[in-house]
This record gives C-alpha cells, structure tokens and sequence, in this order.
C-alpha cells in the first residue's frame, strides 16, 4: 500500500477510484443503473472517503480492483454502442479526464516513493546548449481570458470567458532552467529571508529546505538529484522542477522579476499581435504554435519523452511573441490565485473546483505526463503553494 503521506494516495486505491468514477458518472449517473459493488461509495467517493483511511479499507485486491475496472469499461462500452447524447456525452468526457489527472498523479507518485522509473517511453537524445532566454514582448489590449462553449469539454472554473484588459509586458521566452535556479542557491537564497515572503520563510523553515526536494548536491562539481529511485547528474539546461510556488516567488525575488499572472501567461501563449504589433488582436490560436493538434516536435505531452527535456527543444511549438514550451514539459506556476470567474456555477462534479477557491494558485501548460485533453491553453491547474511534489517549474516576467 505504500507509506501512509499527505500528498500521495494509495495506488490500489487510486486506480479503484478511477474506476469508480467513470461508474458513478457515466453508468449511475447518466444510464440510471445500480453500483457494480454494493459498497463502492464506501470505498471509492474521494469527497466522503478520508484520506487518512484510505489505506486501512477493506478494498478488492490487485485482481480483483482490475477485474472491477474492465467491467466498468465493458458496460460503457456496451452503452456507448447505442450512441450518445449531448447530456451524456459531458459525463463519459468528464471521466475521461479525470482518468488523465490520475495517470499524470501516479506517474509523479512513482517519483514521490522512490519506485522504479516508467518503462517503454521515449527519451530526448539531443544534446543541444540552451543560452539563457531572452524575455518576449507582448503589447497590452484586451484579453478574453477563459474558454467559450465553442470548446467543447470545459471544466467549470473556465467558464465563461470574459475580457480583461493587459498592460504590455516583458515574459521570459522559455522557463526557468536547473542551471539559473542553481545559481541562487549557490548565492545562498534558501538562506537569504529577504527573498521569501512571510509564509514561503515559514514553509522553508518548516521544510528545512535548502535546495529543491529531489536535488542531492554536488559530485564533481555537477549538481545530482534523484529520479525515481537512481540519482543521476541534473541536466542543466532543462526546466527547473518540482519546485514549490514558495520557491518559484524566492527565486524571482533574488533575480529581480516576477511571476506572470495567468491572464499574462494565456496572452503571451495564444495571443497574436495587431498588424501594427502595438496591442492584442481580437483572435487568438488554439494553440500557441497554431490550430494543429499537438504532436511531439511541438510539446512534450502524453509521455512523448520521459521527462522535462531541454528548454531550447521543440522550436516548432513556439507561439507568436517567440514563447517556447508553454505546453509541455512542465507545468507553470503563476501569480494568481485560484479564484472563480465572475458568475461562477458548479457543474454536476460540485467538489471539482468549488472546495478549493482561495486556497490555491493556479498552474499553466502541463508536463510531459499531462494528456493533451488536459493541457489546452485555458484548462486550468491548482494546487497549494507548499506542493513541491507535482510536475512543476516556472517561467518569469520583467519587472
């Protein structure tokens, strides 16, 4: 079952909830039909279910919880034989992506325990030289930040999309790399109060932090971290990851910038310029390199490499002010708060966003191991600012 930690569920448990999900929506909810187990809710509903207990419930063995899941899928595909309707469709499209935020939550649960690395992905070969960003500019205008119903799925803290107006700003072309983030430790700023705010001092000191959590100093004048279980030499030029929000503000503090708010970071990855480039067109891409699907010489999604890769790759994905990666490779802390839209409802999954408004700070572009249903432009990602377990690293803006 693993060791009993805040940040991590049980993997028997957590492939059993996944599997409970799609029931409970798209075969309770949706068809009207009885629970497969009589006591799922007792075991799987993550909103009734402590955490804590997770561990010490009388689940269904390894056998028995994959047994659970094909069934599961062998009636949805039985329904889904008979065609969808609209209404239908959103709670098949909702479990689907819920699957996907729980694949990604295994994948960095593996680097959390220590267990052996994924096998069959493809890896980066390139030994290209990153030279540190330049800062892209993007003029200011009015932004409509969030998603419309032209989308298609679209979780509810997205909605609707509304018009905000944008100062023109300055915004790193690629994110924070291994190499720039250990400079400031080396500058001593894990030591230095004066670039942490109140509750980031506090984390740090509670933490004991002196370096990122998986970094394990120097050997031979190179800087090593663990990756699953080996520790291996830390690639300079890939983005700095599993860093804190606490961490990402220190270090912007020490480097005289700031973190880009999300409506920034939407702008400088979607946005186009005016024919005059002096503000914000009224269109924008559905991507940041355009309106091809993903594909892996543009963003490093759905496990195309096994793990971050250089910050200088996959020039083809980059967007119309010159930013690179903002898909992929590793998600993005920003500024912000995690805070509903004007006019906010709930959908039908009323724990999904609601809960944890005001407590959070959103993320943008996922990670390697983020599904492209997931990693759209507007989606978006939320966690506390002590998380430094998750996929993510940052990039900056000009003061």
């Amino acid at each position: 079952m693993g060791p009993c930690i805040d940040i991590v569920n049980p993997a028997l448990w957590e492939i059993g909830h996944v599997g409970w999900f799609h029931e409970y929506w798209t075969l309770r909810e949706a068809a009207g039909l009885g629970p497969l187990i009589e006591r799922c809710d007792r075991l799987w509903d993550s909103s009734a279910v402590p955490h804590d207990t997770r561990w010490h419930l009388d689940l269904p063995d390894r056998a028995g919880t994959l047994s659970y899941i094909a069934d599961v899928l062998a009636r949805q595909e039985e329904r889904l034989g008979a065609g969808l309707d609209d209404a239908t469709r959103y709670y098949y499209d909702l479990a689907i992506r819920h699957e996907d935020m729980h694949v990604e939550a295994l994948t960095y649960t593996r680097q959390t325990l220590s267990y052996a690395r994924p096998q069959g992905l493809g890896s980066d070969r390139r030994t290209e030289i990153a030279s540190q960003p330049d800062d892209a500019s993007v003029p200011g205008g009015t932004w409509r930040l969030g998603s419309t119903a032209t989308e298609g799925f679209v979780f509810d803290n997205e909605k609707w999309a509304h018009e905000t107006t944008l100062a023109p700003f300055r915004i790193a072309c690629a994110p924070v790399t291994n190499a720039a983030f250990a400079a400031f430790i080396e500058a001593d700023g894990y030591r230095t109060h004066e670039f942490w705010s109140a509750a980031g001092w506090a984390w740090r000191e509670h933490r004991r932090a002196e370096r990122p959590v998986y970094w394990r100093g120097k050997r031979d004048g190179v800087w090593t971290w663990r990756r699953y279980r080996a520790i291996e030499p830390l690639p300079p030029n890939a983005p700095v990851v599993f860093v804190s929000w606490f961490e990402a503000e220190a270090w912007c503090r020490w480097a005289k910038r700031r973190l880009p708010s999300e409506t920034e970071w939407e702008a400088a990855a979607v946005g186009l310029p005016t024919a005059d480039g002096q503000r914000l067109a009224d269109i924008r891409r559905r991507w940041p390199w355009g309106d091809e699907p993903p594909s892996p010489d543009r963003a490093n999604l759905d496990f195309a490499f096994d793990g971050p890769i250089d910050v200088a790759a996959l020039s083809q994905g980059d967007s119309a002010f010159g930013c690179r990666q903002m898909i992929g490779n590793v998600w993005e802390w920003t500024s912000s708060a995690f805070l509903p839209f004007a006019g906010f409802s709930a959908d039908p999954y009323k724990d999904y966003s609601q809960p944890w408004f005001g407590s959070r700070k959103v993320l943008r572009g996922g990670c390697w191991a983020t599904s492209a249903r997931i990693a759209r432009p507007a989606y978006r990602n939320f966690f506390t600012p002590d998380r430094n377990d998750v996929v993510a690293g940052f990039r900056t803006c000009a003061l």
